[in-house]
């Protein structure tokens, strides 16, 4: 097997796709093979793997293709998918490798680990949750896919599904905050990396986790290494837990 393994990038001419090929261009085990946008047909049998941050209808779009095909692996890394659009990723991933993930960051994924703890030790019945995010303006998707993550796992840790514990914005009057309930607000201006915090809160105390992306080559680094270690695993659907050997895949 040949050291040097060939990437595709979907998205390539957004943000994160640029960041992508900054990434991958100063690798030497790594040669791009393709480089793509929605609408545009790209070659898929020159790719070991696609690293696809472009638009929930694209991916999904994109994992429908590579499944018809039998390949290549996929590291997806848009946000924003319905439940039928995950639904779909769900589908083609009984047929080809991929990893999806809301944040490629190692530190993200580690606060999520921390969150689940601390969701677990402190009583729902005393400690509210909220989770705040803020992005540059044109993103399009609210909350983030990370926050969302993070909820998922403050969720887990109490047991419950995120759906059930989710609250509704605070706007105008209303009634008093449910207990046990997550929150989320979201803030878009300038052109702010990612920022997540996750503060608990008791009458007494506060305890605040977070996490601040200074440059979006953070994500892009975890993008590749996913696609590195994706490009000879067996179908399924995996994430960065399993990327990072928090699991066993």
């Amino acid at each position: 097997m040949s050291d040097i393994f060939h990437v595709g990038i979907s998205g390539a001419r957004g943000r994160m796709g640029r960041a992508v090929s900054q990434v991958l261009d100063a690798r030497d085990d790594v040669m791009v093979a393709a480089r793509f946008d929605w609408g545009e047909t790209p070659d898929l049998s020159l790719c070991d793997v696609v690293i696809d941050f472009s638009t929930a209808e694209a991916s999904v779009a994109l994992a429908q293709s590579s499944a018809e095909r039998g390949g290549p692996a996929l590291v997806i890394g848009s946000t924003g998918l319905s439940p039928e659009q995950d639904a779909e990723i769900l589908k083609a991933a009984e047929r080809v490798a991929i990893v999806r993930s809301g944040n490629f960051s190692l530190g993200v994924n580690i606060l999520i680990g921390l969150v689940e703890h601390a969701a677990q030790r402190l009583d729902a019945r005393d400690w509210d949750i909220e989770i705040t995010e803020a992005h540059h303006r044109k993103k399009v998707d609210a909350p983030s896919g990370t926050a969302l993550m993070l909820g998922e796992a403050a969720a887990s840790g109490r047991g419950h599904d995120l759906s059930t514990l989710r609250t509704s914005p605070y706007d105008g009057v209303g009634e008093a905050r449910e207990t046990g309930k997550i929150g989320f607000s979201s803030i878009r201006a300038g052109g702010i990396v990612g920022e997540h915090t996750v503060l608990f809160a008791s009458e007494d105390e506060v305890v605040t986790l977070s996490h601040s992306a200074i440059d979006r080559s953070l994500f892009a680094r975890g993008a590749v290494a996913a696609a590195a270690w994706v490009r000879n695993r067996r179908p399924g659907l995996y994430d960065m837990q399993d990327v990072l050997g928090f699991r066993q895949a």
